[in-house]
């Protein structure tokens, strides 16, 4: 006996069920980044915003969308970039306000 515990021992995972959880964690993420993304955009286009904001906002978000959709079809590692550069354009574009 080594002293350990059942909890701590870790068995190891099944694939399949790996990229499952990858690809829903993807597919919610980008549709979460979308939304938030939108909402963002809208409620800059009604402010006194230059409109490069809500502009970079909502382009943000069709590539968070787009990652989304990536992300559900299994490609998690281009999703994931694409995640990443949605939000990239999102934070540039709040610069300029």
């Amino acid at each position: 006996m080594s002293g350990r515990g059942d909890s701590e021992i870790r068995d190891v995972g099944d694939p399949a069920e790996d990229a499952r959880r990858a690809r829903w964690t993807a597919t919610g993420t980008g549709a979460l980044l979308a939304l938030a993304g939108l909402a963002a955009s809208t409620l800059r286009l009604t402010g006194s915003a230059p409109t490069l904001v809500p502009a970079a906002y909502a382009f943000g978000a069709v590539v968070c969308a787009l990652a989304s959709v990536l992300g559900s079809r299994g490609r998690t590692r281009r999703a994931l970039w694409l995640l990443i550069a949605g939000v990239m354009v999102m934070a540039l574009g709040d610069q300029f306000d």
